[in-house]
């Protein structure tokens, strides 16, 4: 059997196609989904126009892809991989890291969804180590949630589309200044998620003090409670959470994060999730504190 590989600065409407068949069959085997929402978005709609895509055809048909991004200047370009699961176990795995390798010039931060056996092993073989890992915890939300109070002069409303985003980048720029894989949103990536079907402003919390806004806890339903297309019931996720450098140590981010857990649980989900840094202790203390329990693990690889 012959192999090759092709790539790609933007992909056209068949082959987006063919890589989200790649990518559903993936998922369904391993029970995790390959791609983050980053590269899913990019996938679809375009973005930096540096990122490349990076596709492996096993005699013409597509066995595999991955995405390579120059996330971070500092730290290197980051990318994901995944093989169809029909063309596993033939060296692809191998085939298209190479690929990746070649062409992010020897500097690489490589994701792996699910800490599965087969990707460390993989991973290993080039000499990549492992450098990070990213916990995604679960809790229930028919367990009691605590009450929560806002800081003294902080209120708290909701999002509003074309008049909050401006606003909004200032703040997440500020409260993810060292997380450059959030901190560096730009207005496309806002809107872009804002013309996602997932988007509701109504479970998107804003504080404010003042004419300030200060914090934010934007939630996420995966899923409908008419749709079953995820493979499972409906999850809600603390999307993310931030607070300005001004106001952490107020109680403000428990208390958006409640406000945020309040919603969920009013529109009928049962269990919420989230995703945060191994690294991250104190964030993963106030979780814990909050009912949360670590449940998969997304891990990263480096060169050495």
């Amino acid at each position: 059997m012959s192999a090759h590989v092709e790539i790609r600065q933007r992909l056209d409407d068949p082959e987006i196609a063919e890589v989200l068949r790649l990518v559903e069959a993936a998922t369904q085997a391993d029970g995790v989904r390959p791609l983050n929402e980053h590269v899913m978005l990019h996938l679809r709609y375009g973005g930096d126009v540096r990122a490349r895509s990076i596709l492996l055809f096993q005699d013409d048909v597509l066995a595999g892809y991955a995405h390579v991004d120059p996330t971070d200047e500092v730290e290197g370009p980051s990318a994901e991989l995944v093989i169809h699961p029909a063309h596993r176990r033939s060296g692809n795995g191998a085939r298209l890291l190479r690929a990746v390798l070649d062409l992010a010039d020897g500097r690489l931060r490589l994701w792996a969804h699910g800490d599965h056996v087969a990707a460390g092993a993989l991973a290993a073989s080039f000499g990549l180590e492992r450098v990070r890992s990213l916990w995604q915890m679960r809790r229930s939300l028919f367990a009691p949630l605590a009450a929560y109070t806002l800081p003294e002069g902080v209120r708290m409303r909701t999002f509003v589309p074309g008049q909050d985003e401006e606003s909004w980048l200032k703040v997440n720029a500020a409260a993810f200044a060292h997380h450059p894989e959030q901190g560096a949103w730009t207005m496309d990536d806002l809107l872009r998620r804002e013309r996602e079907p997932w988007f509701d402003p109504e479970g998107f919390f804003l504080a404010v003090r003042g004419d300030r806004l200060v914090g934010f806890h934007w939630t996420k339903i995966h899923g409908s409670t008419e749709s079953t297309e995820h493979g499972h019931e409906p999850l809600g996720e603390v999307y993310v959470v931030g607070v300005d450098p001004s106001q952490q140590g107020t109680g403000l981010g428990k208390a958006l994060t409640l406000a945020g857990l309040d919603h969920l649980r009013a529109r009928g989900l049962a269990q919420a999730m989230l995703y945060v840094d191994e690294a991250n202790t104190a964030a993963i203390r106030l979780y814990e504190g909050l009912g949360f329990a670590r449940w998969d693990v997304d891990v990263m690889y480096a060169i050495a």
